[in-house]
């Protein structure tokens, strides 16, 4: 099983729930007798199937952004003492890139709230939204200018404005 598996995230189109459940906790079956963090057994397939990195709409920017001849680093950390990875950075540019997925950041556009386990998934969604404000402005103090886009949006229009961003006499200072 690959490091974005066992780890959980955002499945190719960012719309479908995965746990929140530590590392090597509920990623093994659940002992006989009691109940699993998941509500079906379907659910739980789904949730497993889930990935942190290398979704289709992140690939798709990242072909375009690499065929536009910029080179970048993949699930990255852009400033060590935070905890947050990056979906590609720019380290001489100091850009941070994030393709969120719809269901995992709540879009506006496209996020519909799960039927079951509301009381999880509502504060969950929430959490994950304040987070990502924190992250960009923490990075955005430490110097990098932040990028985020929807796993919906156009990947060559994503990749533009990525490149515009890099390539501005701005980047980098």
């Amino acid at each position: 099983m690959s490091q974005a598996r066992r780890h959980g995230g955002a499945d190719d189109g960012g719309d479908s729930p995965s746990s929140s459940v530590p590392p090597g906790a509920a990623r093994t079956r659940a002992a006989p007798g009691t109940a699993s963090w998941a509500s079906t057994p379907a659910i739980r397939k789904t949730m497993l199937g889930n990935r942190s990195r290398d979704t289709a709409p992140e690939l798709a920017v990242r072909r375009a952004v690499h065929a536009m001849g910029l080179r970048y680093r993949v699930a990255y950390r852009p400033e060590p003492r935070l905890r947050r990875t990056a979906d590609l950075v720019f380290t001489r540019a100091r850009v941070a890139v994030f393709i969120d997925g719809c269901y995992w950041h709540g879009c506006p556009e496209h996020y519909i709230e799960p039927a079951r386990n509301v009381d999880y998934w509502r504060p969950k969604i929430a959490r994950n939204r304040e987070r990502d404000a924190e992250t960009s402005a923490a990075l955005g103090e430490a110097g990098w200018r932040v990028l985020r886009f929807w796993s919906h949006e156009d990947p060559h229009e994503v990749a533009r404005q990525i490149a515009a961003a890099v390539r501005a006499p701005s980047a980098g200072r």
